[in-house]
C-alpha cells in the first residue's frame, strides 16, 4: 500500500470523503465493478469511530428489545457472510450471559429471545447456536462473576461441615436480605456472534481498492466541494503533509464522514451524535466474552477479550461537544467500573486501567428519549446539489449497506454491474482450507521462534500477507521477540506495518495498525525505542523521531 497524492488529478466516476467503514467499503465494491473511483480521508484510515467500536461482528442481542427484528436479521446475515469471505479477518467468539435471582431478564425471556436470535440467523449451528448452562457449568466459564461456583481449593477452604452448611442454608432463609449481598446466580446462556479488528478490517478493504485501481490517499482534507450548475462536480482536496491543493472531478461525489457530517446545519438536522467509550483492562480467565446489564440504568454492556487484555464498554450518552476532540471523561470511566462491578468478585479500581479509547456514534435523527434506544440502521440522504451522504449504520452491516449506496451511483451513471463483494472473499484471505492453512502457518511461525498466540494473532491480522512477516523474521531472527512482553505483537509484525501499510505518522502505526498505544502503558523511551526502529522504513531523522515521540505521549 502506497500513498499517491498527485494520482487524485484526474477524473473519476466516483470520489468518496471518509476513510471510515462505510468509505472502505464503498470504495472497495464500486473499484471491483469497475469504476473509476477515488477515497480520501483527511486523517488515517478508521481514525474516527471506525477503530472506536466494541470489536464486534454481531446481529445486536439487545436490539430484540426494541423490536427491530429487521436490523437484527440484516446484521446476523452480514455476520454470516463475513464469516465465510473472512475468516482471517472476522472470527466467532462465545459470549455468556447471566441469570441473577434479581436479573431483569429471567431465564424463559432469555431463552426466548436467543431462540429468536438463532432463528433470525437461519438456525446456526455451532459455534453460533446458544446453549444454556446450570450453576456449575456457568461458573466454570466465568469464575471472575459473583455467585459463581466455588472451585475445589476455595471449597476446601471453607472448611463447614455439613450440618453447618445446612444450618447457613436454613438462618439465610431467616435473615432479611441485605443491599450488600450478592444476588444468586442461577446460570446462564453462551450464544455465538463474532469479533474482528475493526481497524484492520478497513485498511484490508482499502488495500483491496487499491488492488484494483482505486486511488486511496489518507491525509487529504477535502477543501470544499466543486459544483458545475448548482451540482457537485468534484472537490477540492488539500495534502495534509505539504499543503498542496489538487482539483478532483468526479461525477457522484459521496460524504462517508461520520460525526463530521454535523458540522454543517444540514447534518445536524439529520444526524443524533452518542458517545461510546471503551476501557482496556488486564485479561480476566477466560476467552469467551460476556454480556451484562448495567444495574445504574439498565443498559447492555460488554466484557471482551482482545488482544490478551479485556475490553469494558460501552456507553452511550447524547453528544454536543467538540467532534474533533472525543476525550474519555473521569466519570464515564467511574460508570462502567461500577457496572462491572456489579457483577465481579473481584473489585476494578481506576489504577487497573490500563488504556481507552472514545467514539462517536453518528446515527439517524430520531425521538429516542435516550440515544440506546435510537435505532442504528442506516440511510442515504441526497441534497439538492446531488451530493449523496450515508447516515447512521453499524460496522457489522457496513458491506450491505455500501452496496446500496454503490448501486445507486451506478444507476445515476447508467452503469448495470451488481455488487461484486457479496461473494468476494477479501484480499488477504487465503486459498487453502482455513482451519489446515492456520494449523500449518502456526507451525511454522514457531520454527521460526515466534510464540505460538503471537502466531495466532498474525494470521488474524495479516491472512495471506503473514509471508511477509516471516521473510522478515527469516533475516532477522531476533524480530520475532515480543514488543511487549504481555501482547502478542512481535518486531518484524511492526516492521511490515511501516513498510507497507501506509504509515505517515507514528500514531498511525501504534494506536491503528498495531495498537500498543491503547493496550500497553508505554513511556517515552519504550516508544522512542519503537520509533527509532522503524525510522529507517519511514525515512525519518532524529528531528523527526522526537516529534513523533511527543504527538504519541500527548
Amino acid at each position: 500500500m502506497q500513498r499517491n497524492f498527485s494520482a487524485l488529478q484526474n477524473d473519476f466516476d466516483l470520489l468518496v470523503c471518509g476513510g471510515g467503514i462505510y468509505g472502505a467499503w464503498m470504495v472497495y465494491d464500486a473499484a471491483l465493478r469497475g469504476l473509476r473511483v477515488a477515497l480520501v480521508e483527511q486523517g488515517d484510515w478508521a481514525s474516527g469511530t471506525s477503530s472506536a467500536s466494541s470489536k464486534l461482528i454481531h446481529g445486536g442481542l439487545r436490539y430484540l428489545e426494541t423490536y427491530d427484528f429487521k436490523l437484527v436479521r440484516k446484521a446476523l446475515k452480514e455476520r454470516k457472510l463475513l464469516l465465510q469471505i473472512a475468516p482471517h479477518r472476522v472470527w466467532p467468539m462465545r459470549f455468556g450471559v447471566p441469570v441473577y435471582a434479581d436479573s431483569r431478564n429471567g431465564t424463559l425471556l432469555l431463552a426466548a429471545g436467543l431462540t429468536l436470535y438463532d432463528t433470525l440467523a437461519g438456525f446456526p449451528g455451532e459455534p453460533m447456536r446458544h446453549h444454556h448452562l446450570w450453576h456449575k457449568e456457568f461458573s466454570a466459564h466465568f469464575p471472575f462473576l459473583a455467585g459463581a461456583a466455588l472451585n475445589q481449593v476455595e471449597r476446601a477452604d471453607v472448611g463447614a461441615s455439613l450440618l453447618a452448611k445446612i444450618w447457613k442454608t436454613f438462618a439465610s432463609k431467616l435473615a432479611p436480605t441485605t443491599s450488600d449481598a450478592p444476588p444468586r446466580l442461577k446460570g446462564g446462556f453462551t450464544y455465538g456472534d463474532a469479533q474482528t479488528d475493526d481497524a484492520r478490517l478497513v485498511l484490508e478493504l482499502v488495500a483491496g481498492a487499491l488492488a484494483h485501481g482505486a486511488v486511496c490517499v489518507n491525509y487529504a482534507k477535502l477543501v470544499a466541494w466543486s459544483e458545475e450548475g448548482g451540482k457537485v462536480c468534484g472537490a477540492t482536496v488539500q495534502d495534509v503533509m505539504t499543503g498542496a491543493t489538487l482539483p478532483v472531478r468526479a461525477k457522484q461525489c459521496v460524504n462517508t464522514v461520520g460525526q463530521w457530517t454535523t458540522a454543517t446545519a444540514q447534518g445536524r438536522e439529520w444526524c443524533r451524535l452518542s458517545k461510546g467509550i471503551h476501557l482496556v483492562l488486564p485479561a480476566l480467565p477466560t476467552s469467551e466474552a460476556i454480556l451484562l446489564t448495567a444495574k445504574q440504568d439498565g443498559r447492555v454492556f460488554f466484557i471482551i477479550p482482545w488482544y490478551g487484555r479485556t475490553l469494558l464498554g460501552t456507553t452511550d450518552t447524547d453528544y454536543r461537544g467538540d467532534i474533533a476532540h472525543v476525550v474519555v471523561e473521569d466519570e464515564e470511566v467511574d460508570y462502567l467500573l461500577a457496572a462491572a462491578n456489579g457483577y465481579l468478585k473481584t473489585e476494578l479500581k481506576k489504577t487497573d486501567v490500563i488504556g481507552s479509547y472514545a467514539g462517536l456514534r453518528a446515527m439517524k435523527q430520531s425521538d429516542a428519549a435516550h440515544p440506546s434506544k435510537a435505532s442504528r440502521d442506516w440511510e442515504l440522504k441526497t441534497d439538492s446539489s446531488g451530493l449523496h451522504h450515508a447516515i447512521g449504520g453499524k460496522l457489522t452491516s457496513a458491506r450491505e449497506d455500501a452496496a446500496v449506496i454503490v448501486n445507486v451511483i451506478c444507476a445515476r451513471l447508467g452503469v448495470d454491474v451488481g455488487c461484486a463483494t457479496k461473494n468476494h472473499d477479501l484480499p488477504w484471505k487465503p486459498q487453502q482450507d482455513f482451519v489446515a492453512w492456520s494449523d500449518e502457518v502456526v507451525l511454522r511461525a514457531q520454527r521460526l521462534g515466534i510464540d505460538g498466540e503471537s502466531a495466532m494473532w498474525l494470521l488474524r491480522r495479516h491472512g495471506s500477507r503473514v509471508e511477509k512477516v516471516f521473510e522478515i523474521v527469516a533475516g532477522a531472527p531476533q524480530l520475532a521477540a515480543r514488543v511487549v512482553a504481555e501482547l502478542p505483537f512481535i518486531y518484524a509484525d511492526l516492521l511490515l506495518c511501516a513498510k507497507d501499510e501506509m504509515v505517515l505518522y507514528l500514531p498511525d502505526l501504534l494506536r491503528r495498525r498495531m495498537p500498543l498505544l491503547i493496550l500497553a502503558k508505554l513511556n517515552a523511551a519504550e516508544i522512542r525505542k519503537l520509533a527509532e526502529l522503524v525510522a529507517p522504513v519511514l525515512g525519518w531523522d532524529s528531528d523527526r523521531i522526537l516529534q513523533e515521540v511527543e504527538a504519541c505521549c500527548l
